[in-house]
Order: structure tokens, then C-alpha cells, then sequence
């Protein structure tokens, strides 16, 4: 799958998508369509009736693991751990991006006063949003000044005016690691903001992948194939050559614009009020024929985002411990109603003493965990972490309260509503062992059911009428 086009595309035909042909307002009405449409585990939606534009809009696209999966090349039955799984075997060797030298995403070109960003249908979430958002299903490429390695982070972007896009690149997070380089050289930092091509990019690029990986190449590697890129008209960085918009320019770091509130997927606005921020200084715009605009509604779980960054986090997550070399992990779940962050739920064959304890601390120490990542709840290999009746099961019968650790300073974000708004810097951690300690001599029996007794019932079990 070469570009959101070919996923449209499969998902009309897979019965996962559906066309509006209605006239839909891009104020306000077109989110809260969406937002119905995805509580009741709806399709993805295209509006091809937008307002005052010919631009048509699509929403809901990773809403379900269904489409999760159409997008990672698998059977629509796939699960949401069968797909991470798939992340974890396949991102075992990256596979870097191939330069082409023409593409889609530069059919047409606006610069200088040609630029304005309200030819398209930015949507406007929610009420009481600071204005209409260009970016929630987008990723911004930078890229190191020292080391060339290039980034895709998934941040949001507020339309302000016609070429400027308010940012937001929380601390710590790899844009403003960059950003920080830049502004130590006296330097703007080049962006290109991208919304379309490969759907497996917006994932990627929610992702917590480790610093000086490219997302770009753990991306090939998922899909099978190299990403295609092409170099940016007026930025030195490699974009998606299938893109539907791209939006080049550049990030002053010591130049700020009110930007916010916004309505986040923690289901709370982040803060109160405008907040002096970075913006993008928009340079040049590149996009296709007839473009498509992707958004999403964000807001209170679950909705797309929350299914992104469950499968991103989760499978980044387990292919950190992986990489950690760590023995006996069994599968990590991380519950889209959790966004995919705050809470981690790891099943381990223990293999010796504090084998629980070590799998839970490594957990908040990899990149992914350590950001964020307030639970985590530890399971013997019997149970399966996305199963949460029978984790919850684990945590009613195998947990003691004097078994779990505290750890009273990690780092947090300043999207969690748990922390008071003003002091978001710093979070607790739980780590919850539901596991049988592995030292015990005398282990509590299990209650099993007899092998030969299931096998004699199951054989009868039409004739019993059930």
C-alpha cells in the first residue's frame, strides 16, 4: 500500500468504508458525525460534500483493528496483538526509505503569496478549541542538524492564518530535541508537515520509536518494502512521494504565536486558554490532484487515535523489551481505552527470582515507557495481557498490594488530566506484579478442567443443543 488512495481504495471494497454525499459543515458538524459514527464502531468516512469546498475530508480511518490491519497488509480477522506481533517480528530489520526523482505529491506547487492554507477543509473539532486544526492526523518531518538522522512525529498543528500552523513539540519529545540544536546554531529548523501517503506512517509516526531511528525506515520494514520519498522543494528533508498535501517551512525557536485550546484524546482539553508557542512559517505547499484531507476527531476514547496509539506504543513497547533481551516475555497489551499509553499489561513465563519485578521496571525505563507510562501490570503467561477479564482475574487473585512498587518521580505528559495543570512535568508510576512468585515452593493448585472429559463433551455438544 503505496498511499492513503489505495487504502480508500481496499476499504470501500472490504465494506470498511463509506462515501457522505450530503452537504457537510467543516464547522463543528463534520467531527461530531464522525464521532457518532465511531462510537458506534462505524466505518471510516469519506465526505466528499464539505462546505464551501470541493476537497473532500476523510475521518474514522483507524478507528478499528479491522482497518488497522488493512493498512498493515493483513486478513481483516487479525487481532490487535496478531498485529503488533507482526510490528515486532518484521521491525527486527529496518528498511531504508528509496529517493524517487517525480511524484504525485508535486502536481501542484503554491508559493509565496499564493499560499493559503484555507483552500482546504480544515476541520474544527470541538467547541471550545481555539480554532480549526490542520494537524491531528498529519506528522511533522525534521530533521538532526548534527547527525542527519530524520524524524516523523505526529504533533499537533493549529491553523492560525493562511501560512502559519501553531505547534506544539512537547519537551523532551524528538522535534524539540532538534529544535533545541537549532536554536543553539541561532537557526530556523526546516519542517515539512504531511498529511496522506502511506497510512503506515501516520502510525509510525505516533510511535515512540527510539531516538536516531528513522520512522521512515521501521515503516519499510513493517510494510515489507521501501517507503518512496522525494526530496522537498524548498527543505532539505525526504517526503512521502504519494502524499496528499505537504506543507514545507520552517520553526523559529525563539519566535511564538498563541496557539490552543485543544480537545485532546485524554478526553480534556490540555490546558486553559492560548499558550505561546512555535509555529511553522509556511514556505511552500505541494499537493495532489484533487487532494484528500485526513483528520481525526481525537477527544474522549476510543477513537482512531486511541486504536493508533495502542497498536504504535504497544508494539514499540514490545520491541524495546525485545531488543532488551529479556527472556520469557509471552505478549504486551496496551488497552486502547488507555490510549495506548498509560497503562501496560505484559504477560512473562518467569524463570527465576524477580524475573516480574525486572520485566516491570524495564518496562518504564525503554523510550516508549518511559514517557508517560503510569501502570503496569505484570502477568503470568497463563493469562493473555488482552484478556482483561482474566488479568483482572490475575490482579483479584495472584496480586498483594505489598508486592507492588511505587516510584514517585518519572516523566510525564502534559496531556494527562490526572496532574494538576500547572505541574504536568513530573508523574508516579505503578507497577502492579499479578504474577505467582516464582520462589515459591507451595504455589496455590489450580482448578483444571479433566483434557479427555472436554474432549467426550465437545463431541456431544450439538446433540446437547448447544
Amino acid at each position: 500500500m503505496k498511499d492513503l488512495r489505495e487504502f480508500i481504495a481496499l476499504a470501500e471494497k472490504e465494506g470498511e468504508l463509506k462515501r457522505i454525499k450530503a452537504k457537510v459543515d467543516w464547522d463543528l458538524e463534520l467531527s461530531h458525525i464522525a464521532k457518532l459514527n465511531e462510537e458506534k464502531g462505524g466505518p471510516a468516512l469519506l465526505f466528499e460534500n464539505v462546505k464551501g469546498y470541493k476537497t473532500p475530508v476523510i475521518t474514522s480511518v483507524n478507528t478499528t483493528t479491522s482497518r488497522l490491519a488493512l493498512i498493515m497488509g493483513e486478513r481483516k480477522e487479525a487481532s490487535l496483538v496478531d498485529l503488533m506481533r507482526l510490528w515486532v517480528e518484521k521491525g527486527k530489520k529496518t528498511i531504508p526509505p528509496k529517493w524517487v526523482k517525480s511524484a504525485p505529491c508535486k502536481e501542484n506547487i503554491m508559493k509565496g503569496k499564493q499560499i493559503d492554507l484555507f483552500k482546504f477543509p480544515v476541520p474544527k473539532y470541538y467547541s471550545k478549541d481555539g480554532g480549526r486544526y490542520w494537524g491531528t492526523a498529519h506528522f511533522v518531518i525534521s530533521k538532526d542538524p548534527e547527525t542527519g538522522w530524520v524524524n516523523l512525529g505526529t504533533y499537533r498543528g493549529q491553523l492560525l492564518d493562511k501560512n502559519h500552523i501553531g505547534t506544539m513539540f512537547i519537551k523532551g519529545k524528538h522535534a524539540d530535541i532538534m529544535l533545541k540544536k537549532y536554536a543553539a546554531m541561532n537557526k530556523p529548523m526546516p519542517v515539512a508537515a504531511v498529511i496522506g501517503g502511506d497510512p503506515l506512517l501516520f502510525l509510525t509516526g505516533a510511535a515512540r520509536i527510539s531516538a536516531y531511528t528513522s520512522e521512515y525506515d521501521v515503516a519499510g520494514a513493517v510494510r515489507g518494502e521501501p517507503i518512496e520519498v522525494i526530496q522537498g522543494e524548498t527543505v532539505d528533508l525526504p517526503v512521502p512521494a504519494g502524499a496528499e498535501i505537504v506543507v514545507e517551512g520552517e520553526v523559529d525557536p525563539n519566535k511564538f504565536m498563541a496557539e490552543g485550546p485543544f480537545g485532546e484524546y485524554t478526553g480534556y482539553y490540555s490546558g486553559v486558554g492560548t499558550v505561546d508557542r512555535n509555529f511553522i512559517k509556511v514556505n511552500c505547499v505541494t499537493y495532489r490532484n484533487n487532494p484528500i484531507f485526513w483528520g481525526t476527531t481525537v477527544g474522549k476514547a476510543v477513537t482512531d487515535t486511541h486504536m493508533t496509539m495502542a497498536l504504535s506504543y504497544g508494539a514499540t513497547l514490545w520491541q524495546q523489551l525485545t531488543d532488551m533481551k529479556i527472556p520469557g516475555i509471552k505478549a504486551v497489551y496496551c488497552p486502547p481505552e488507555a490510549a495506548g499509553r498509560f497503562i501496560a499489561i505484559i504477560s512473562v513465563k518467569q524463570m527465576y527470582p524477580g524475573h516480574a519485578d525486572q520485566v516491570g521496571t524495564a518496562a518504564i525505563s525503554t523510550e516508549m515507557g518511559a514517557y508517560g507510562l503510569k501502570t503496569v501490570i505484570v502477568v503470568d503467561d497463563d493469562i493473555d495481557p488482552w484478556d482483561i477479564p482474566r488479568v483482572l482475574y490475575a490482579v483479584a487473585f495472584r496480586f498483594q498490594p505489598n508486592r507492588c512498587q511505587i516510584i514517585h518521580r518519572g516523566r510525564s505528559t502534559p496531556l494527562d488530566p490526572s496532574l494538576p495543570i500547572e505541574n504536568r512535568d513530573i508523574t508516579g508510576r505503578l507497577i502492579i506484579d499479578a504474577t505467582i512468585p516464582y520462589e515459591w515452593k507451595e504455589k496455590p493448585i489450580p482448578i483444571d478442567l479433566d483434557p479427555e472429559i472436554v474432549k467426550s463433551v465437545q463431541a456431544r455438544w450439538k446433540e446437547l443443543g448447544l
